[in-house]
């Protein structure tokens, strides 16, 4: 079946080059003829819109991303873990195949997320015992929720950049200030790397729903300010194939609670 908007999404970015447009068709075909894969690990990246997956997905990102935030729970030993913003569940899937992580839950403000991510979590064949390991609710980063405390880390992948500015104040106050978990891990792309995309327009951000993408400088302001009000250290880690003049296409934060 072809994507309904495969034509819209390659005008859209590659209005000023045919030969680019008929690549990205020729990509959105090759993705539409695919053959179904019924193995779980084929549902890795599907919270990603049409739109980011078209500019980012020749690199794979959503599922380095995940691979990088994995790696930094279990280095760290954290045993439970909320992702706040789980869209479709790509982390909350990944963090149930392994017995390492005791107790999971996923936040997201919209219901139907919710719902596509308990539709992909029903597919998985997994004993009682697993599945009750894994829990999700609707709630927003924005306003204090007792139910996203006491985790041991809070992780929020792809999520700040569609805040507008002048409310991340609440997401920190929420997160930081009332819930305080141990650890938070954050990423949001690099908007310097986005010289790297053909197929995005000069100034354009990688989703039409981003409010903001961040250089490095500002990310690491806002970061390092964040960090020192509330008492936590920050830490950084690039995700991606690094330039050393633009970064890494995603740029990741630890928080460490002092």
């Amino acid at each position: 079946v072809a994507h309904p908007d495969r034509e819209l999404i390659a005008r859209r970015y590659l209005r000023r080059s045919l030969r680019l447009a008929r690549a990205a068709l020729a990509r959105l075909e090759a993705l539409d003829d695919a053959p179904a894969d019924d193995d779980e690990t084929a549902e890795s990246g599907a919270a990603e819109s049409t739109e980011q997956v078209v500019v980012e997905k020749p690199i794979r990102l959503q599922e380095r991303r995940i691979a990088a935030v994995l790696d930094v729970l279990k280095n760290a030993g954290a045993s439970s873990v909320v992702d706040l913003g789980c869209g479709s569940g790509d982390l909350v899937l990944a963090l149930s195949r392994d017995r390492a992580f005791e107790r999971i839950a996923g936040a997201d403000v919209s219901t139907r997320e919710l719902e596509r991510a308990q539709e992909r979590l029903d597919r998985v064949h997994m004993p009682a015992s697993r599945r009750a390991r894994v829990s999700l609710f609707q709630s927003s980063v924005l306003y204090r929720d007792a139910r996203v405390a006491g985790f041991d880390a809070a992780a929020l992948l792809e999520v700040v950049e569609h805040i507008e500015p002048d409310r991340l104040q609440s997401l920190t106050r929420a997160l930081f200030g009332a819930a305080r978990p141990k650890l938070v891990v954050l990423t949001t792309p690099n908007r310097e790397y986005n010289a790297h995309y053909e197929m995005l327009a000069n100034g354009a951000m990688r989703h039409g729903d981003h409010r903001f993408e961040w250089t490095r400088a500002e990310f690491r302001a806002w970061a390092d300010a964040t960090a020192a009000e509330h008492g936590y250290t920050v830490s950084y880690v690039d995700v991606g194939d690094v330039d050393e003049a633009l970064g890494a296409p995603t740029q990741m934060a630890l928080f460490a609670c002092n």
